[in-house]
């Protein structure tokens, strides 16, 4: 916050910085009344192990790549899958990009079912309380990767490691940046799996979600995909209905909506047309809008 207000002040906004810190509030609550719950699951799940892995050092080694793995399989499942993404939005939420927004944390997560993707490591043999801790590493180690004060890390580091740079693209609503660097700590995982997308001085990153939430109001920030979810149910037909779960965000049995696939393909359109040669580098890059982006959540409730 100190170098944001030598650079740029308006990096932080002080009602999304308290409405990110009382996110993070509520999600450390959650997420100890969840606890007990989710270890004694994976207690149970450990009972039928395939093997018997010790307390060595490299087995810490091999449970923290294998659980980064099981974490981009979520992070990518959370974006592409509406009920996670009901739970994952509220950390997109924000149109700022600080190390506040890494608090912005959900509150359903074990509602969910966010647990359910770490239960191969204990069915494999690794102790619940050795995975709890790396997954706790792995967490730590993505607070310092939500900032714009650090530009980019040598090359050999953002060849493998997740950085603030690639990380600022997954938060970026411009449509080349959708749905891109799931990592938690390894970039290797995207650059193997094909969602791999590098950022671009040209197309600056935009952030927070295609539709803005509008507002600072916690309740709103916490529950408003839940209660999208609630709506188009009531609203669509049967044979509808699963898709409005399962389907990706945006998804409509009518077509009436934008997924990240048709925002994206709109956008090559527009940027693949004759017409965009004769634009600046800068405007081919991004939306149509030749407006810049809005510096804090109520700033504009306007969606492409």
């Amino acid at each position: 916050m100190l170098v944001a207000r030598v650079r740029d002040r308006r990096r932080y906004e002080p009602r999304d910085t308290l409405t990110s810190l009382m996110l993070g509030f509520g999600s450390t609550i959650a997420g100890a009344l969840s606890a007990g719950a989710v270890y004694a699951l994976a207690l149970w799940v450990w009972r039928f192990r395939l093997f018997d892995i010790g307390w060595q050092w490299y087995w810490f080694v091999v449970a923290f790549v294998l659980d980064d793995l099981a974490y981009y399989v979520f992070h990518r499942s959370a974006h592409r899958v509406r009920w996670f993404w009901a739970s994952h939005v509220i950390h997109h939420s924000s149109q700022h990009y600080n190390l506040s927004t890494a608090l912005r944390q959900t509150w359903t997560g074990f509602f969910s079912l966010a647990f359910l993707f770490r239960l191969p490591l204990f069915l494999i043999g690794f102790p619940p309380a050795m995975v709890f801790f790396v997954a706790g590493v792995n967490l730590v180690y993505q607070f310092w990767i939500h900032t714009e004060v650090i530009g980019r890390m040598p090359r050999w580091f953002e060849a493998v490691m997740n950085t603030p740079s690639h990380h600022r693209v997954h938060h970026a609503t411009n449509p080349r940046y959708l749905d891109r660097n799931y990592a938690g700590v390894f970039i290797v995982w995207d650059r193997l799996f094909g969602t791999f997308t590098p950022e671009l001085d040209e197309d600056r990153p935009r952030y927070g979600i295609v539709h803005q939430l509008g507002s600072f109001n916690l309740g709103w920030a916490a529950f408003h995909e839940w209660i999208g979810i609630a709506r188009d149910l009531r609203a669509a037909p049967w044979r509808a209905k699963p898709g409005y779960l399962l389907g990706p965000p945006g998804w409509s049995h009518d077509g009436s909506r934008d997924t990240s696939e048709t925002l994206r393909a709109a956008w090559r359109a527009r940027h693949n047309s004759p017409s965009s040669a004769s634009r600046p580098a800068s405007d081919a890059g991004s939306t149509a809008s030749a407006s810049p982006p809005a510096r804090s959540i109520g700033a504009s409730a306007a969606s492409r």
